[in-house]
């Protein structure tokens, strides 16, 4: 009898509610509209390249590196609200923001307002990754995250999907219509379609808003003190780590003379890296100066000049965590988490880098139309993109149940070691057809990774720091991933005379690297698992 009851009770421990499904389902289609209005720019990128006059590399630098210097930068203090403020009301009000700023892109004639469009994006979509992995893990029992976090995967496979079926089709139709002129506001079918991605994240904004708050700690057994002030700890973040501000925090904070120095030489090496970066990219691929209201800039400069302002913001957040809340430094500085997120931060390199250019691909190499390679592969992109954590997710859990939380290690391993050959082979394909049957593959490969990486890295934390690692992860993600990826393939096509296959394979050189971390992430996981308590309890925390 008493057997019964134990098993009972676990079995209704590890039940999922009905109020988390809700959840899940909200803040998975958050995350589907976070993509359908970051990655629509990608099936438009051959109508917006004709139509002004840019380059792949600055199209890469749109598509990326942009967005990716805000999106980081804003995702440390909007990750510190997280862990402090009512996330709901939170993701909702950064919804709508960024859904506003996706419809400004509709109104671009040239560079500099995409430009704009795409930094306030990036800005609204910091909160949503913090927030919705928050919110899961507070409303999901611990047994079960894997199925939460592929929840959460499958609401980018649907953005991803939403993004070139709907871009490709509305820009196409709306050209088709008016093209005997008379399209209102003078549209194109490209502005167009910005303006229908925009729309459906309004409603939605709404219906998260009202979503109940779930108690922050309650599925570990953690319950998270109130947070007395939210705003203010939030605003300090920004002001920790933006050049310039982060030394009037450091004197405020009485940062002694190695915290002084250490800033110091970061930063000279930084920018002795960007400069240098700047000159070799430039003699590989020189691109004509941009015009931004009549600022000419060289895109490479601005490339590394985001890149060095990114890596000085991520040494300033580790100095101010050291000064402010040093059991937060204590767990999230560990060489596991560390390098957890370089390989996150990697792959998406490789990520983006593939599902940024391949609808030009299509176009360009295979004669597709921009609403055929919309339809065809956005709806293949969707549906592999769901398989993958569908996989993924379940998987994980039995693995974590098997082995312990090294199991998803094994997984990731597994996914990330074989992904390169099967990229070299699909982006070879000499027909169609051949290219989508091994893309297929490919595709799903691709996907493995991120349920089980996403519930390593916030099992590494307590549940008051899982919004500010997940924002650090981001910037560590988004300057590796959105910051290089793009960039990386755009200016190998550009050298290379728009041979994009060539220019998506190139980006797998980071592979050997990745395989190389989580050798290591497997040989220490266990050491780093077991003295989280312990490290938090050394920096002064109650637990």
């Amino acid at each position: 009898m008493a057997s019964d009851a134990a098993a009972a009770n676990t079995a209704e421990a590890n039940k999922i509610s009905r109020h988390a499904w809700y959840a899940l389902t909200l803040v998975s289609c958050a995350q589907a509209m976070s993509l359908l209005d970051r990655q629509i720019l990608s099936i438009l990128a051959t109508d917006i390249r004709e139509d002004l006059g840019i380059g792949d590399a600055e199209l890469g630098l749109l598509y990326g590196t942009v967005f990716a210097l805000f999106y980081a930068l804003f995702s440390l203090p909007l990750g510190r609200l997280v862990d402090g403020w009512v996330r709901t009301k939170l993701l909702a009000i950064c919804l709508a923001v960024w859904s506003l700023f996706a419809g400004i892109a509709a109104f671009a004639s040239g560079f500099a307002l995409l430009a704009i469009s795409r930094l306030g994006v990036g800005i609204g979509e910091g909160a949503t990754q913090p927030a919705a992995n928050s919110i899961i893990f507070d409303t999901f029992p611990k047994s079960r995250r894997g199925v939460g976090m592929a929840g959460l995967g499958i609401g980018l496979a649907l953005g991803l999907g939403l993004s070139m079926t709907l871009g490709g089709v509305v820009a196409q139709w709306w050209d088709q219509r008016y093209a005997a002129g008379g399209a209102p506001f003078d549209f194109a079918g490209w502005q167009f379609a910005f303006i229908v991605a925009s729309i459906p994240g309004f409603p939605l904004a709404y219906l998260i808003y009202r979503l109940k708050e779930p108690e922050r700690g309650a599925m570990d057994g953690i319950r998270a003190t109130k947070d007395p002030a939210p705003f203010k700890a939030s605003a300090n973040v920004l002001g920790s780590v933006v050049p310039g501000t982060n030394w009037y925090y450091l004197w405020k904070r009485d940062a002694g003379s190695r915290q002084w120095t250490a800033n110091l030489i970061g930063l000279a090496l930084i920018l002795a890296a960007a400069v240098t970066l700047v000159r070799v990219t430039q003699y590989f691929s020189p691109r004509p100066a941009l015009d931004i209201y009549g600022l000419h800039l060289d895109p490479h400069v601005l490339q590394w000049g985001v890149a060095a302002f990114g890596a000085f913001v991520v040494l300033n957040l580790f100095q101010s965590f050291k000064l402010t809340d040093r059991p937060a430094f204590n767990v999230i500085a560990s060489p596991t988490l560390i390098m957890l997120m370089v390989v996150g931060g990697l792959q998406t390199a490789i990520n983006y880098g593939v599902m940024g250019f391949t609808p030009s691909l299509l176009i360009r190499d295979f004669g597709l139309t921009p609403a055929q390679a919309g339809v065809q592969f956005g709806l293949l992109a969707a549906a592999l993109g769901m398989i993958g954590p569908i996989i993924a997710g379940p998987l994980s859990d039995f693995l974590a149940g098997k082995m312990g939380q090294r199991g998803m290690v094994w997984l990731v391993l597994a996914s990330l070691s074989i992904s390169p050959f099967f990229g070299i082979w699909t982006y070879s394909s000499e027909t169609t057809t051949q290219f989508y049957v091994l893309f297929s593959i490919y595709s799903i490969i691709l996907t493995l990774w991120l349920p089980p990486t996403y519930a390593l890295m916030l099992g590494l934390v307590l549940p008051r720091m899982r919004g500010i690692t997940f924002s650090t992860y981001m910037i560590v993600q988004t300057l590796l991933g959105l910051g290089l990826g793009p960039y990386f393939v755009g200016i190998v096509s550009d050298r290379n005379g728009g041979d994009l296959a060539q220019a998506i394979i190139s980006v797998n050189i980071v592979c050997p690297f990745i395989v190389a971390l989580l050798l290591v992430v497997l040989w220490r996981f266990r050491k780093d698992e077991a003295s989280v308590l312990e490290r938090a309890r050394a920096g002064g925390e109650e637990v």
